[in-house]
């Protein structure tokens, strides 16, 4: 009974799991790929930049979940691999991050079909697009930094490493563009203009969440207190 009670809980918080799954899939992707291939420097460089962020989020997500735990010893007793694997200096217990995909799993199989779960996490639709746009602005940035610089290896080109790569993609999908760095070969420009569109769109969709969350009236539970 207090199982099945700590696990509404915990879906409760579907908007969270969802952006956890995600981050957790492609740390699980990353290390397989750091792990198999033969990376340069520079894109390693920029995996582990983009692990560190991650590493900040799972331990601010784990400390609102042991904040937020009835039982604090009950909570540890997964919770305490998701305390490792949040913690981003020791690269040995970065693998220990497989095992947060246990605890999203048992929330999943909560629901009997895929059109309930996503229903479950979208039950407010501004917010779940919100939380949708904005993984996809993070993979955007992350996996376009990576692209360029496989490209970008004419002699003249200014995009030579992984600083370089994560400042220019914020810069275009921000669709900023100071250009002060850019690509010179054809491959380079082609990610640009994706780079570009989808910012576009990104944050066209985050101007109207904002816009929707200022003009939203207040809410049912929020009228009856007053």
């Amino acid at each position: 009974m207090e199982e099945a009670t700590q696990n509404n809980k915990e879906n409760d918080f579907g908007v969270l799991n969802l952006i956890v799954l995600v981050l957790s899939l492609y740390i699980l992707g990353a290390l397989v790929v750091d792990t198999f291939l033969d990376l340069s420097a520079e894109t390693s460089k920029i995996l582990e930049y983009v692990d560190s962020v991650i590493c900040i989020f799972f331990l601010i997500e784990f400390c609102v979940r042991f904040y937020r735990a009835e039982s604090k010893l009950k909570f540890m007793k997964w919770g305490w691999i998701d305390l490792i694997a949040s913690i981003p200096t020791f690269n040995y217990f970065r693998y220990a991050r497989v095992f947060r995909l246990i605890r999203l799993l048992r929330i999943v199989r909560t629901f009997r079909t895929t059109q309930q779960f996503i229903g479950h996490i979208y039950k407010n639709r501004a917010e779940g697009a919100f939380t949708t746009v904005s993984m996809i602005a993070f993979l955007l940035i992350t996996f376009s930094s990576i692209a360029i610089l496989q490209f970008e290896t004419a002699p003249t080109s200014n995009i030579k490493t992984a600083e370089d790569a994560l400042w220019w993609s914020y810069a275009t999908v921000t669709t900023v563009g100071y250009g002060d760095r850019y690509p010179v070969t054809t491959a380079g420009r082609i990610i640009g203009m994706f780079l570009m569109t989808g910012g576009v769109g990104l944050f066209g969709t985050f101007s109207g969440f904002i816009a929707s969350w200022f003009l939203a009236g207040p809410k049912p539970e929020d009228e009856g207190t007053k």
